[in-house]
């Protein structure tokens, strides 16, 4: 297993751990509870994002730019969206 693989495997496993404690976070039933998950998620999340910039500056993970006008489309259509109301 060469270094890319090393890292893609262990920022898709991050990327579970994240979803967990998110999901701990939500579900917790006392504020004590929901704050160790939260702080475990922010420390999670950090993790990630490190894990990210360093794969990124590797040149082991390439994001796509996507045309201004696919983003001004996604504009146009959630603008004055009551989304879950």
């Amino acid at each position: 297993m060469n270094d890319q693989n090393l890292m893609q495997n262990i920022l898709l496993l991050e990327k579970g751990v994240c979803d967990l404690y998110m999901h701990g976070a939500i579900e917790s039933g006392t504020e004590n509870v929901h704050q160790t998950f939260q702080t475990a998620l922010n420390a999670s999340l950090n993790m990630q994002d490190d894990i990210y910039s360093t794969m990124l500056s590797k040149g082991w993970y390439t994001a796509k730019q996507v045309e201004q006008k696919k983003i001004q489309n996604v504009k146009q259509k959630y603008n004055g969206c009551q989304c879950g109301q």
